[in-house]
């Protein structure tokens, strides 16, 4: 006698429609999120950056110039205008300039055009300007 204990091939074809449909369903929702997550953490990230600046501020009477950049958050700088009352171990809990959630460093102008310094991510292209997922992050547009 056969063993009659196995899956047809309707059957698994039935499986493979229902998992694919859901797969549809399902896959855009969270492929979409990645860019809403990654433009999250950019602004949160920059938030970062103008709290940590406000304190190098307080603490030395100046923001950094846009040669010192981001990294005198982390390092004291050693050119331009070097701060007196520069806190031991920097500005950043992590110690160190992460880069934008693409890969890219974040751009630092100060003075700024906008304010005090301008801190900027160009977005998904890396390019200035763009929309959608590819638009800039801007400092000022918070």
């Amino acid at each position: 006698m056969r063993d009659n204990r196995g899956f047809t091939l309707l059957e698994i074809i039935v499986v493979v429609f229902i998992l694919s449909l859901l797969a549809a369903i399902v896959a855009p929702r969270i492929i979409g999120r990645t860019d809403d997550a990654r433009i999250a953490e950019a602004k949160v990230q920059i938030k970062n950056f103008e709290t940590a600046l406000k304190l190098f501020k307080l603490d030395n009477g100046f923001y950094p110039g846009t040669e010192q950049g981001l990294e005198a958050l982390v390092e004291k700088p050693t050119s331009g205008q070097i701060p007196q009352n520069y806190r031991e171990g920097g500005y950043l809990e992590q110690r160190r300039i992460p880069l934008d959630p693409w890969s890219n460093p974040y751009i630092y102008i100060s003075p700024g055009i906008y304010g005090d310094f301008d801190i900027i991510s160009y977005g998904a292209d890396g390019r200035e300007n763009g929309e959608d997922k590819n638009a800039d992050i801007k400092n000022w547009d918070m």
